[in-house]
């Protein structure tokens, strides 16, 4: 089916929101023992249609990315809040949703973390990717909401820490909230994608996401450091690293965010202090009082760290970057193979004005990276079809090739290799 743009036209006056305060069927008690469990197990499997499924974390609070709230919402069953620290093992709801859709925002976010308690889909709808191919400009779940429910969800309880026992009632009010919308919502983006047409794109997404078992790990992640940039020597990297490291462990052992060990800042300081040091100091300080605050409480451990950073020789010290594993950056093609980077921008132009046409986000019709990757040295004359059938072995969809290969072939048409 060809896929129509999303209408831009809005009703002349937008009715006032209304505020969405409590849950129709109230605030449930919360789950925190395996024969309650049972009888959650039972309700949902007595239930109909798809259920709605939402989880909480403590990003920022906790080591890690482990759910501390779960919350399920179907028709029949009503709304359940379950503790995965008291009931670790939610395998039993998961057996009585059995094949029936999921219904997710932003599914990725709690895909893992849920899979880790016993929760694993068969079928799923994820609202947020549904709003992005439905042309909508913000996709978080207040503005959907608001954008085809006319409802306003409160939100100021979407970062508090979620690992604190026990949880107050305004946060579970909060939390009941997110699954008591998400039904009618998935109900709207569905309709408004059957009607631009694009059903089927959104159920080639959404069976990719089965698939989701967290981002690929790392090659050496105390990389992304934040201020690291600025170290200008090998010993100042391995600095960072053994710092780095020594943090992490440190927050596994207390269970909180590595942010709250030490910041980034505060390795990164220390790093360009002694990237070309030859002793030790005394003490380890900061400027910054927050930064000296962090270093004091690790005083000792730090300059181990240091220590054997600085002990290091010169053959086991990490290299300042890392060789590249990809393509060149773009700004790069046009010196090292013109031809490539002439049919990178022909294609992003290409895919720009289509983007525009159809109201789905560009990056959401082909990942950048596929792109590049497929560009970068490209076949001197390729098919459509060789083009599509290249995508999809780097991971595109096939609803994406439909779109972006004939568009990726005419920039290579126009642009041809000798």
């Amino acid at each position: 089916m060809t896929a129509v743009p999303a209408s831009p036209d809005e009703p002349a006056e937008t009715p006032p929101l209304v505020p969405l305060t409590v849950p129709r069927d109230g605030v449930p008690d919360v789950v925190v023992d395996e024969r309650v469990l049972l009888r959650c197990a039972e309700a949902v499997a007595n239930g109909s249609g798809p259920v709605a499924i939402d989880a909480e974390r403590a990003s920022g609070y906790r080591y890690g990315q482990r759910a501390y709230l779960v919350q399920l919402r179907r028709k029949g069953a009503g709304t359940w809040l379950i503790d995965p620290v008291a009931v670790p093992d939610l395998s039993p709801v998961g057996e009585a949703i059995g094949d029936a859709e999921w219904i997710l925002h932003a599914a990725t976010q709690d895909l893992v973390c849920l899979a880790e308690v016993g929760l694993r889909p068969r079928a799923l709808f994820d609202t947020e990717l549904g709003g992005r191919l439905a042309g909508l400009p913000r996709v978080g779940l207040g503005a959907m909401v608001e954008h085809y429910l006319g409802l306003q969800l409160a939100k100021e309880h979407s970062a508090v820490d979620w690992s604190a026992r026990p949880l107050p009632e305004p946060w579970l009010l909060y939390a009941a909230l997110d699954v008591e919308v998400l039904g009618d919502l998935r109900d709207a983006v569905a309709a408004d994608l059957a009607r631009q047409g694009k059903s089927a794109w959104a159920e080639e997404e959404f069976a990719s996401l089965l698939e989701f078992s967290g981002p690929e790990p790392r090659v050496d992640p105390w990389r992304r450091t934040s201020g690291i940039h600025k170290i200008r020597t090998r010993r100042g990297v391995a600095v960072v690293r053994e710092l780095w490291q020594l943090r992490d462990r440190i927050a596994r052992q207390r269970d909180t965010s590595p942010g709250r060990v030490l910041p980034d800042a505060a390795i990164a300081e220390i790093a360009l202090a002694h990237q070309r040091s030859e002793s030790i100091p005394r003490t380890l300080s900061s400027p910054d009082p927050r930064l000296a605050r962090s270093i004091r409480r690790n005083q000792e451990a730090l300059r181990e760290a240091l220590a054997d950073a600085l002990a290091l020789p010169e053959d086991e010290l990490p290299p300042l970057t890392l060789p590249p594993t990809g393509p060149p950056p773009p700004k790069a093609w046009a010196d090292r193979d013109p031809v490539a980077a002439a049919r990178l921008t022909r294609a992003r132009e290409l895919l720009g004005a289509v983007s525009e046409e159809l109201a789905v986000p560009v990056e959401n019709l082909l990942t950048p990276d596929l792109l590049r990757r497929f560009l970068w040295e490209g076949p001197a004359a390729p098919t459509t079809d060789e083009i599509a059938e290249a995508l999809i072995g780097m991971g595109a969809r096939r609803w994406q090739t439909t779109v972006a290969a004939p568009l990726i072939a005419v920039a290579c048409s126009e642009h041809p290799r000798s």
